[in-house]
């Protein structure tokens, strides 16, 4: 039998969720291993976050130039693709990990490259590359931090088409000159937004009645109307049947539920995303394979003391900044709990508590226009019970954002708790709103007084003067 190595934490998956646990529990004086079987660094910076930011950001840059005087002609032309691509292919370090290994390293926890799966409790088997296999045993907890992957449906003749995922288009180095986007999500709408500036037509099929709708709904209005104008097809309420493509290459065709049929060079499915718990040795311990993990504010599994589900493969907020915040309270937690240090829970904003999960959850869109949201919708927040008002201004009728961009186009909107006087939610749509969203988490998750934000003066004149303006309207 192979002889177990023992450490305090062994943490599945090294992308920035399970980087950012072996950190905290490394700070707190624990031991750590972390498992890995791709890329150390994982999903965010090879095939996501970095990959897509890259493509996106001269797309988004071209669209705001060519609405200001006296640069708006020179914006014309189309894009450097290549030199796009290989900027793409710096922000993932040409797809190695070197110094996400380093970073590793530098912190004292010890690197596995292979297969992780639990093999009991506390008990952790690691096939490497070669076949060798490993056994890790943890003295306090085991972190699983493997995150999703892309859902593909079970669609007639979708397994030999040879589909886009999310990773081949972030990581494609060749435009489809006609590419078919199925889904209104954030991925979907993101390549959307990239291909459409490379050169390729673009369709959009959704089957919805609108774009990315868990937001606010003119949200998805405005980032339609602005795809159409650039040229795409957004088409609503439709839902594809079945794919055809002889061999797996070539052009692919389309099949909708009503018969009719579109004919493409590449095909996306960005409908959703799926645990990547399927083979992690979750029938060891009880736990259906494939299935997410629901824990509790501390990120531990619920009816374990020993399990931690950390990031995406909680379902509690998939995406990469709460993730890494998650890590960080559980890592907090894990160190408090192997120190038998008394847990700060009975705070709602305690060190070992994910309460932002529930009531600040920040998310930018890199659209154009941009996207930038937190907490609540104003539907969430009526569905929750709260008494809340919308408070709605044209972030375009503020002049820092006259100055920014000729005819700027866009949306505020937040959620005042009636009760409290605080703030539930913020949404912003336009050019150039992301940078305003941290001002808005901060007065989400500090319960900022209504009262006390009156006293905080936006800068003139730019777009940020839109807080103003909203608490003008709220006062009347």
């Amino acid at each position: 039998m192979t002889e177990a190595t023992e450490y305090d934490v062994v943490v599945l998956g090294a992308g920035p969720v399970g980087e950012n646990v072996a950190d905290r529990v490394r700070a707190a004086g624990l031991s750590a291993a972390i498992v890995e079987r791709e890329l150390v660094g994982g999903e965010c910076s090879y095939w996501a976050c970095m990959p897509s930011k890259a493509l996106l950001r001269p797309v988004i840059a071209r669209a705001e130039a060519r609405s200001v005087p006296g640069l708006s002609q020179s914006a014309q032309g189309p894009l450097d693709v290549p030199a796009v691509f290989a900027h793409r292919d710096y922000f993932t370090s040409n797809w190695k990990d070197d110094g996400q290994v380093a970073w590793v390293e530098s912190i004292g926890a010890t690197l596995y490259r292979g297969h992780g799966r639990l093999d009991g409790k506390k008990r952790v088997t690691v096939r490497d590359p070669e076949g060798g296999e490993q056994v890790l045993t943890a003295r306090h907890a085991v972190a699983v931090c493997t995150g999703t992957t892309a859902l593909v449906p079970d669609l007639p003749g979708l397994a030999g088409a040879n589909p886009w995922t999310s990773r081949d288009a972030t990581s494609s180095s060749t435009v489809p000159d006609r590419l078919v986007v199925v889904g209104g999500g954030v991925v979907g709408v993101e390549m959307a937004t990239a291909y459409q500036g490379f050169g390729s037509a673009v369709t959009m099929l959704v089957r919805g009645s609108g774009l990315l709708p868990r937001m606010e709904p003119f949200v998805g209005e405005l980032v339609a109307d602005a795809l159409t104008e650039a040229g795409a097809s957004v088409r609503t309420g439709v839902s594809v049947a079945s794919v055809e493509r002889d061999g797996g290459t070539g052009p692919v065709t389309v099949v909708l539920d009503n018969g009719e049929r579109i004919e493409a060079d590449e095909i996306l499915f960005a409908v959703g995303r799926a645990p990547h718990t399927q083979d992690i040795g979750l029938d060891s311990i009880g736990l259906k394979p494939g299935s997410w993990l629901p824990v509790d504010d501390s990120c531990r599994v619920e009816n374990s003391d020993w399990l931690y589900a950390v990031g995406d493969v909680n379902h509690r907020a998939l995406l990469t900044h709460q993730g890494k915040y998650q890590a960080r309270i559980a890592g907090a937690a894990i160190g408090a709990r192997a120190q038998k240090v008394p847990l700060l829970e009975t705070d709602r904003w305690g060190a070992h508590v994910a309460t932002a999960d529930h009531d600040a959850v920040p998310q930018v869109v890199f659209t154009d226009p941009e996207v930038a949201m937190v907490g609540l919708t104003l539907k969430e927040a009526e569905e929750a019970g709260h008494r809340v008002r919308a408070v709605d201004y044209a972030i375009g009728n503020v002049a820092g954002a006259s100055l920014y961009a000729d005819g700027y186009r866009g949306r505020a909107r937040m959620i005042v708790d009636l009760d409290s006087e605080t703030l539930r939610g913020v949404t912003f749509v336009g050019p150039g709103v992301g940078e305003l969203l941290h001002s808005a988490t901060v007065a989400v998750a500090g319960e900022v007084p209504i009262n006390r934000l009156w006293h905080a003066v936006p800068s003139y004149p730019t777009i940020s003067e839109v807080w103003l303006r909203l608490l003008e309207t709220y006062r009347g």
